[in-house]
């Protein structure tokens, strides 16, 4: 049986960190602050909010948010982003979407100021991603992915990776990230021929093709280190990954549940992000405002 590859102590890593990080800001009288920005009150946003400021809490990491009426004309919402923009005690600004249907959603993305956008919203970010320009906050899932593997002690320098996914939310930017570690990346996705020959030839299996159980054992070798990203409804009320868990673990190397997993792991790299844009002190976020 495989190892459990588990989010939760990934997480209490990263906490103690960015703790550790947030007390060296503090005391330089810096108050790392992250901004929330929700439209509306839709239920799982709201629930999403609940859990940011759980975790802010947990870290000693500053959280304001504001709360913007559901009609609100994508002018106004502009105008409250270039405010926080200019906001030199605002280090993070998150954006809850899906926004309402009448907002002009890609306008309102790209004003968020590249330094502050901790989610990638801004396709700047995501094009210094591509170039693999150094400064640009990446999408969290990836990273996420990176940081399990780096706690896991993972070696990718010279690894096989095969990424099975390539949106670009996940699965570009992934590769791009591996690629920055010196792993050899083979891109691939449901279309590929002889998909199982290729990821079971592979290192590390990164499965993110966002269909439930799509993988199951024959995908894998003995030796395989499998990352699930997928988060799907099973189809029996209860959530499963990409892979089929309860097969691939008997087989392979080493894997990670879908619930406890990577996800786990996406809020605190948000946060994360958040204190890295206040440690760089707003230098790219200044230079983009002018």
């Amino acid at each position: 049986m495989g190892i459990l590859l588990e989010g939760k102590p990934v997480v209490e890593s990263l906490r103690e960190d960015l703790k550790e990080r947030i007390d060296t800001l503090k005391g330089q009288s810096i108050n790392p602050t992250l901004l929330i920005l929700r439209v509306g009150d839709r239920e799982d946003d709201i629930s999403y909010e609940k859990g940011i400021l759980k975790n802010c809490e947990r870290i000693g990491l500053s959280c304001r948010r504001e709360v913007l009426p559901a009609d609100i004309t994508t002018a106004e919402l502009i105008k409250t982003i270039e405010h926080a923009n200019r906001d030199a005690a605002m280090h993070g600004i998150m954006l809850f979407r899906p926004l309402p249907n009448h907002l002009d959603e890609e306008l309102i993305c790209r004003t968020i100021s590249p330094g502050k956008d901790i989610d990638c919203m801004n396709p700047a970010n995501l094009e210094k991603v591509f170039e693999g320009a150094s400064g640009a906050f990446a999408p969290c899932t990836p990273e996420a992915v990176m940081a399990m593997l780096d706690y896991y002690k993972i070696p990718l320098e010279g690894a096989s990776v095969a990424v099975v996914g390539r949106s670009t939310v996940v699965g570009k930017p992934l590769a791009m990230l591996l690629l920055n570690k010196n792993a050899t990346v083979t891109v691939c996705h449901s279309k590929t021929k002889d998909l199982p020959k290729v990821t079971a030839a592979a290192d590390i299996v990164i499965a993110a093709v966002g269909r439930a159980r799509f993988m199951d054992e024959n995908f894998f070798s003995s030796e395989s280190i499998v990352i699930d990203v997928g988060i799907n409804n099973g189809g029996d009320g209860k959530i499963c990954g990409d892979v089929d868990f309860d097969k691939a673990i008997e087989k392979v190397k080493a894997i990670n549940p879908a619930v406890g997993g990577v996800g786990l792991i996406t809020a605190t790299i948000l946060l994360g992000h958040t204190v890295t844009s206040c440690e760089n002190q707003g230098e790219y976020w200044t230079r983009e405002v002018g």
